[in-house]
């Protein structure tokens, strides 16, 4: 691969690949990068798989994710590629579920190019690219109910403290925000400012339910698929908060019956006795946040017709919880 801005020289990334190797026990010795291809599925940060021999043994792919200044925090709901390292180092990697495995921090000389190093997942896919979405995205259900269940024990631990947390400011921003872009926008539907005005009722619920740890973007671009084993990506997001949010976001724009048997199966793998009685409640102030997320994080106006599709879901969700 050609290098560019965005990507370390050769021999750069060799002598600092090898440290990393080395401080993570897996070889101490020559390392020699052999080949470098540009990663299809990098979104916000540039990223990019790279083959190296270990001595001479055999070959490791990695993928090596940049801390490029992208300017993409988002109002707090993102937190940068070096918080998502802090997030495999002292969460995922202790978890017994599926997870690329981490390797450490790139760190360039320059802080240029300095970069998060994960297992690259050979033969993976978006999930909506499995020849059979509708077996994987229950698994994708189940996977996140099994994480929300695990991270539930363990929310208060202080190895997790630098964790974003979601407190009721935090959500209040959404709802200033999507107002103002409605201003720019032209007009303000009235229902849109009722729901903002009385939002304040759907954060309650949110905060009373019980807090775990979420993805916090837990939509199908973001979910790899090896074989049928799943593997959540890019955890820029991940917070305290309740895990309805990450049900809301996988569910998002499925028809009724669809995301009932998903809602189902999360509901079966986070409480396998019982639901809580809110949960369907929960999950729909889930819904009107995510709504809010997306409106009131643009700098501009969202073209047409993704604009009125949110406010359309927005009026759906609203209605459903009596806000409107």
């Amino acid at each position: 691969m050609e290098q560019t801005a965005a990507t370390p020289d050769l021999d750069t990334l060799s002598t600092e690949l090898g440290t990393v190797i080395a401080e993570g026990g897996v070889h101490d010795g020559e390392l020699t990068v052999v080949a470098r291809q540009q990663n299809v599925y990098a979104s916000t940060f540039p990223s990019e798989i790279i083959t190296v021999r270990l001595g001479d043994r055999k070959e490791l792919r990695l993928l090596c994710k940049y801390f490029a200044d992208a300017g993409n925090e988002s109002y707090g709901a993102r937190a940068g590629v070096e918080y998502e390292a802090d997030v495999y180092r002292e969460l995922l990697q202790g978890l017994d579920l599926s997870c690329p495995g981490f390797y450490g921090i790139y760190r360039d000389p320059s802080n240029r190019h300095s970069g998060l190093l994960l297992e690259y997942l050979a033969d993976s896919v978006r999930i909506y690219q499995h020849p059979d979405p509708d077996t994987v995205f229950v698994e994708a259900a189940r996977w996140i109910g099994r994480f929300h269940a695990l991270c539930s024990t363990c929310v208060s631990s202080p190895s997790l403290s630098f964790l974003l947390s979601y407190d009721p400011e935090y959500y209040r921003g959404w709802a200033r925000r999507t107002l103002e872009v409605a201003e720019q926008a032209g007009a303000v539907p009235r229902w849109l400012e009722t729901v903002c005005n009385r939002f304040d009722e759907v954060i309650e619920v949110l905060c009373a339910a019980p807090s775990t740890i979420i993805h916090g973007e837990y939509y199908p671009k973001n979910i790899l698929v090896q074989d049928r084993s799943i593997y959540p990506v890019d955890w820029e997001s991940a917070a305290i908060a309740c895990g309805e949010i990450d049900l809301a976001t996988i569910t998002e724009g499925w028809v009724q019956d669809k995301a009932e048997k998903l809602e189902h199966e999360y509901q079966q793998a986070r409480w396998p006795h019982a639901a809580p009685d809110d949960f369907h409640r929960v999950l729909v102030a889930a819904r009107i946040y995510i709504q809010l997320r997306w409106l009131g994080a643009q700098q501009g106006l969202l073209p047409e017709p993704e604009y009125s599709g949110f406010l359309e879901a927005l009026h759906s969700y609203a209605s459903e919880m009596e806000l409107i």
